[in-house]
């Protein structure tokens, strides 16, 4: 059975709470199918990873939901994660250049500043992986930001130029559907090895917290389940959720 190709349909909402929330809504009511993706123009309850918020003006950025059926074992979400963050940075390098970069788990990076984030929220029945809801959000063309946002950019104020951020949103589900065929083709070590190369700080110092002790480390890469790997006195691996890495 082959799948429709994800952006298909692409239906773009004028407002909404969160796209996340609303593809939720549609698989609940049996009306979401593999690649059915909805762009937001305004959201009014953004959710960024671990229950943070995500808020952006109207109009201005990619706000946008696809819905996947990941044909994985359950125990593989890191695999759909890499493959996601591996598609925005091939759509973001295009525009932004050589300094995009994936921050650990899947943030995108230009430089040292923030320019996107991805939220996958699944939909489980037993052990069997049913859909993922792929949430990604991505400045384009906003220049002014809330100060409590620690780091942002985005491309107006990398490129100094405007964009359709709905026609760039369709530009980025060809970057996903063209990884994600290429990790339905059986491409994980591939994905992994270009996520690991492009990996933020890879190979160079950095302090990470976790609870209220900071340390410094040094990245060596990401293990095919998603632990983030760094070595100092000794070599450790790290959940999500586990340590925060402090930008300065």
């Amino acid at each position: 059975m082959s799948h429709p190709p994800i952006g298909h349909p692409y239906i773009i909402l004028p407002t909404v709470d969160s796209t996340n929330n609303y593809a939720m809504r549609q698989i609940q009511a049996g009306l979401a199918n593999h690649g059915a993706t909805w762009f937001a123009l305004e959201q009014t309850a953004g959710k960024g990873q671990r229950g943070k918020s995500w808020l952006t003006t109207p109009n201005l950025n990619i706000m946008l939901s696809a819905v996947v059926t990941p044909r994985l074992l359950a125990t593989r979400q890191f695999w759909l994660s890499a493959t996601v963050a591996l598609a925005c940075y091939d759509f973001y390098k295009k525009y932004a250049g050589d300094e995009t970069r994936i921050k650990w788990p899947n943030d995108v990076y230009w430089r040292d500043r923030k320019a996107g984030g991805i939220l996958i929220e699944n939909v489980f029945r037993g052990a069997d992986w049913l859909y993922a809801v792929v949430g990604i959000g991505i400045n384009i063309n906003q220049v002014v930001f809330d100060p409590a946002l620690p780091n942002p950019v985005s491309l107006k104020q990398i490129t100094g130029r405007d964009f359709d951020a709905a026609e760039l949103g369709r530009e980025l589900c060809q970057c996903l559907e063209n990884r994600y065929q290429q990790l339905q083709a059986g491409g994980i070590e591939t994905i992994m090895q270009e996520y690991r190369q492009v990996l933020y700080k890879l190979h160079q110092p950095v302090t990470l917290k976790k609870g209220s002790i900071s340390f410094e480390t040094t990245i060596t890469g990401v293990s095919e389940n998603g632990r983030l790997q760094t070595k100092d006195t000794m070599e450790r691996e790290f959940d999500f959720g586990e340590v925060e890495m402090i930008i300065r």
